[in-house]
């Protein structure tokens, strides 16, 4: 079951890191972070890129303050990479995961 949470900032908007399958139908998760101004428009961030089904059901794993700070600093504001934590992989943007150009 794919697992999230978010984390709200001092000036209003939300990180959301969610947990998901990967796209490509290879196996493992992917941990996804998302900026946006409220949870809803995150989670329509990722379906308008083609992920359809997700969702967040409570808050049991929220990004990290190291997951926030990359994700603040990622002009895109969608990054991805496997999961669980690999110490060495860098974040990814979302165009790698979906292999668009």
């Amino acid at each position: 079951m794919p697992g999230g949470g978010f984390v709200r900032l001092p000036g209003g908007s939300v990180v959301v890191a969610l947990t998901l399958p990967r796209p490509s139908g290879e196996c493992g998760n992917v941990r996804v972070l998302v900026h946006a101004a409220n949870r809803a428009r995150a989670l329509t961030r990722l379906r308008n890129l083609g992920m359809r089904a997700v969702y967040l059901r409570g808050n049991a794993q929220p990004p990290t303050p190291d997951e926030v700070t990359a994700v603040l600093h990622h002009p895109d504001g969608l990054l991805w990479r496997g999961a669980p934590d690999r110490a060495q992989e860098l974040w990814h943007p979302i165009r790698a995961l979906l292999g668009t150009p």
